[in-house]
C-alpha cells in the first residue's frame, strides 16, 4: 500500500467520481482507476459503489476513509515537523472548540494567529467536548479546548480557567441581582439543552443534592437558538457568563451569576500524548493560552484564571 494510493482514494471519495478526481489530481482517469482497483485488491474489499452517477464509498470504504485521512494527516505533520527547523513557523493546525468557547474565543484567537503566526493556517472545529476528545485521539485535531476534569491517561490537559454559570433572561423592568442562590432556579421557566449535554449534566448534578425540581419548558441543543428563545421570552436559561457577555453589554439579555460552587466548569487545553506536536501546533497552543488569559484579565471573558501565568 502506497501513500499515493491513499491520496487517490481520499480524492475520489471527496470528489464522488474518477473524472472529477483525475482533474483535481492531474492524473489520467485510467491510471487513477487502476490504482483504486489495486488498492481494493490488496485490501480484499470493495471500497466504492460504482454507478452512472459516480462513485460512493461502501461501508468498508467509509471505515477505510477515516484511517486514510489520519495517516495522511500524520504524514503532513511529520513533513511540517522537519520543515520547522527553519525560523518561520508554518503549516496547518486543527483546533477544536466547544460551542460556548467558540462563541467567545474564535475571533480573538484567529486575529492573534493572523498577526503573530501569519504562515500558520488555522482550522477551527466546533463541537461538543465528547466529540472533540474523540477527534483529538484519532488525530483529526492538534489541540482542543475542553470542559471537564484534567485526569485523562490519553491526553495532556492544562487547566486554564473556571467558567461561572449564570441565569440568563430577557431584559426586565426590575433589574436582576448580581448573584442568585441556586434554589432560586426553581422559580424560573427554563430553556436548557438535553440531559446528555455536558452543561445540562452540571446543572442537574448541582440541583440533585438539594432536591431541586427545575421547570424546563423546552430543550434546545443549539446555543444561538437558546439565546433567541430567551430573547423571545419563552423562558430563561443557564449559560457561562462569557457566552452572553456581548448580549448583556448590548442590553438584549440580562445575567445573574448563580451562587454555588457546583455551578462552574473548567476549561482545559488538551493535546494527544501519543502524537508529537508540530512546531506550528506548539506555537498555536501557547498563543491560545495567552489569548485566553488576556481575555480573562481584560474582562471580555468573565471567568477566573487558574492556568499558568503568562510569560
Amino acid at each position: 500500500m502506497e501513500l499515493r494510493q491513499l491520496r487517490y482514494f481520499v480524492a475520489v471519495s471527496e470528489a464522488g467520481s474518477l473524472l472529477k478526481a483525475s482533474a483535481r489530481l492531474h492524473v489520467a482517469q485510467p491510471a487513477l482507476g487502476q490504482q483504486i482497483a489495486a488498492l481494493e485488491h490488496e485490501l480484499g474489499s470493495r471500497l466504492f459503489d460504482r454507478s452512472s452517477r459516480g462513485m460512493q464509498p461502501t461501508e468498508a470504504g467509509k471505515v477505510f476513509l477515516q484511517h486514510a485521512q489520519v495517516v495522511l494527516a500524520d504524514v503532513e505533520r511529520a513533513r511540517m515537523a522537519v520543515r520547522a527547523s527553519s525560523a518561520i513557523v508554518c503549516g496547518e493546525v486543527a483546533i477544536g472548540l466547544p460551542t460556548t468557547v467558540a462563541l467567545i474565543a474564535t475571533t480573538p484567537i484567529l486575529q492573534a494567529c493572523r498577526r503573530e503566526l501569519p504562515q500558520v493556517r488555522l482550522k477551527v472545529v466546533e463541537a461538543y467536548s465528547g466529540f472533540l476528545r474523540e477527534w483529538l485521539l484519532s488525530g483529526r485535531l492538534d489541540l482542543a479546548l475542553l470542559y471537564g476534569d484534567p485526569s485523562d491517561v490519553m491526553l495532556a490537559k492544562q487547566p486554564l480557567l473556571e467558567d461561572r454559570l449564570a441565569l440568563v433572561t430577557a431584559p426586565r423592568s426590575a433589574p436582576l441581582p448580581e448573584a442568585l442562590p441556586l434554589p432560586a432556579l426553581q422559580d424560573w421557566p427554563l430553556v436548557l439543552p438535553g440531559s446528555e449535554h455536558g452543561l445540562r449534566r452540571i446543572i442537574d448534578e448541582a440541583c440533585a443534592p438539594l432536591g431541586l425540581a427545575l421547570h424546563v419548558v423546552a430543550e434546545i441543543e443549539s446555543l444561538p437558538s437558546v439565546k433567541k428563545a430567551v430573547q423571545a421570552r419563552i423562558g430563561s436559561t443557564v449559560l457561562p457568563m462569557g457566552a452572553v457577555a456581548e448580549e448583556v453589554a448590548a442590553g438584549t439579555l440580562c445575567a445573574a451569576a448563580i451562587d454555588s460552587p457546583r455551578m462552574a466548569r473548567r476549561v482545559l487545553c488538551a493535546t494527544n500524548l501519543s502524537r508529537p506536536p508540530t512546531a506550528a501546533a506548539t506555537a498555536v497552543n501557547a498563543l491560545v493560552q495567552r489569548v485566553l488569559q488576556e481575555m480573562v484579565a481584560g474582562g471580555t471573558w468573565p471567568a477566573r484564571w487558574i492556568g499558568a501565568a503568562k510569560p
